[in-house]
């Protein structure tokens, strides 16, 4: 988290602000008028059809008609650990103060996108998740958030003494090694490891790892399968003809997010429950639920019954959770 403030400023006013969620493929901005009042004028635009994030944001503000807030709180699919920021997943690169300044904002505050969806988590209403398996989320326990896109997110909460006060985590848990439970999973890691040598959680658990699992699978059979490029494509063919490769490519994807997330939650010691978030699992409805996902998330030898008894939601809200998160994220760390 970094935050930029104008030094001739003494006192910037809290509302209204911009909000922004910015991740490899899309950026998406919204706007809070007021203390409590919902997120509106919300925006997607496609990050590769602008040359910056500055420029995606003016763009936003013109074709909202809003002018520049006093406060504005972005966050963005990478690293956040100081001014200097080049994002992981896209070509962006930019100063946070020279950010604040062509925005014309008092106040901004970058954050990384998973720990600012993380600060919403515990203000997302029943209606917009949906639990996959068994458990019931222990109270005043740590919480998980893991969600495959365009990369791999990872964060969480630790409850921070009472009044339903949390602390979020900044890390880039989608970056561990990714390893593998059957030989024919390792045999897949060993074909993307002869294109990639390291191979991490997120290159198989993302949007162009789903295609890359994809490619292996089909190497592993001499070649055999449809030429595929993007995962909507690999997720049409797996829903189409259950005896596919594509559908085992998202068999073994569901299978390789359960494990991850079930070594998250023995990590974190996650027993308020496992979020699931990103652009992919919501897509995938009933066919999530009926895939190895649970089963691995479970599958951890004398741990089975800790992660039975820790439950897992699929994230579905129409309004990117992070907006809230972002603001959040500017009332906890307050002006000062």
């Amino acid at each position: 988290m970094f935050e930029s403030r104008d030094p001739a400023v003494a006192h910037a006013q809290a509302y209204p602000r911009l909000l922004g969620d910015i991740g490899g493929t899309n950026a998406r901005f919204g706007w809070q008028a007021l203390e409590d009042a919902p997120i509106t004028h919300v925006q997607v635009l496609p990050c590769a059809e602008h040359e910056s994030l500055l420029a995606a944001a003016q763009t936003y503000l013109n074709a909202q008609g809003l002018s520049a807030p006093p406060c504005a709180a972005f966050g963005i699919a990478n690293p956040v650990t100081g001014d200097q920021v080049a994002m992981t997943n896209h070509h962006w690169k930019f100063s946070v103060n020279a950010l604040r300044e062509g925005l014309g904002v008092s106040r901004f505050l970058l954050l990384n996108d998973f720990t600012a969806l993380a600060l919403s988590l515990t203000l997302l209403p029943d209606t917009q998740k949906r639990q996959v398996g068994s458990g019931t989320a222990a109270p005043d326990a740590a919480i998980g958030l893991i969600g495959p896109g365009t990369g791999l997110g990872v964060s969480g909460l630790f409850p921070v003494g009472y009044q339903n006060k949390w602390m979020p985590i900044a890390g880039e848990g989608g970056h561990v090694s990714l390893t593998a439970t059957t030989e024919h999973e390792f045999a897949a890691i060993q074909q993307l490891q002869k294109r990639y040598g390291h191979v991490s959680a997120e290159r198989v658990i993302s949007g162009a790892g789903l295609v890359d699992l994809y490619h292996a699978l089909c190497d592993l059979k001499d070649g055999q399968g449809r030429e595929i490029t993007t995962p909507a494509e690999v997720i049409e063919r797996a829903q189409e003809v259950a005896t596919s490769t594509a559908n085992e490519a998202l068999d073994m994807f569901c299978g390789f997010l359960g494990s991850v997330a079930g070594d998250l939650a023995l990590t974190l010691g996650a027993r308020g429950g496992i979020y699931i978030g990103g652009g992919i699992v919501p897509r995938l409805g009933g066919r999530f639920d009926a895939s190895p996902f649970r089963e691995r998330f479970e599958a951890k030898g004398r741990f089975k019954k800790y992660l039975q008894e820790v439950p897992t939601w699929v994230i579905h809200s129409p309004v990117s959770p992070a907006l809230q998160g972002a603001s959040q994220a500017l009332s906890l760390t307050q002006w000062q």
